[in-house]
């Protein structure tokens, strides 16, 4: 089963360095946010790298990168980085450290762009906008390729489980409010299409 841990901390962190990485930022950034006005207030947010969607910041495009890595409240990051910690592993170790960062980088930016794109057509404006879904969902997105055109890299409880946590997903992103629904749907578009990508410019003896 490809989405069961087994690794002990001391191999997790020698057998999924980015993954290990991305973690951390996470739980930096909301600690620095935490002691500098705090991780809901959205002036704190847009100061240390938010999204918003109005004003000269709107075309600060170092943004889509760096609000990947901001989480508005303790239950936000605790969410997103359960869910990187158990599911984003088996991804690195198929891709390679190198190719699965891109991905996840490309993936929340290409998530950020079209949460972008879709409230610049909201008749409210001013939303801040945070958080790594857009680049889980890539990693979803991936794995959903995999599962679709590389089958024979999942096992059949490993592609049920997917097919699951896509359902559940659609489900809540759609049924709980305050969620950013572009974002989850630009993910996972857009790490389908760059695993792809991808695995197509790197020949398959390159993947590990």
């Amino acid at each position: 089963m490809l989405f069961i841990r087994y690794e002990n901390w001391k191999s997790y962190l020698r057998y999924y360095p980015v993954t290990t990485l991305i973690v951390a930022a996470n739980l930096v950034m909301f600690i620095i946010l935490s002691l500098n006005g705090g991780s809901t207030d959205p002036y704190t947010l847009l100061h240390y790298g938010a999204m918003v969607d109005i004003g000269p910041e709107r075309t600060e495009w170092w943004r889509l990168v760096t609000s990947i890595f901001l989480h508005n409240g303790i239950s936000h990051l605790l969410f997103n980085c359960f869910a990187i910690l158990v599911f984003a592993p088996p991804l690195e170790r198929l891709m390679g450290w190198a190719r699965y960062a891109v991905l996840y980088i490309l993936g929340g930016v290409v998530g950020n762009l079209v949460s972008m794109g879709v409230s610049g057509e909201a008749v409210y404006a001013g939303t801040v906008s945070v958080g790594a879904s857009g680049a889980i969902y890539a990693v979803y997105g991936a794995f959903l390729y995999i599962a679709l055109l590389q089958r024979f890299k999942l096992d059949e409880g490993s592609r049920k489980t997917l097919y699951s946590l896509l359902l559940l997903g659609v489900i809540t992103t759609f049924a709980m409010p305050n969620i950013n629904w572009a974002a989850h749907l630009g993910g996972l578009i857009g790490g389908f299409f760059l695993y792809g990508l991808i695995v197509r410019i790197a020949p398959s003896r390159t993947m590990r």
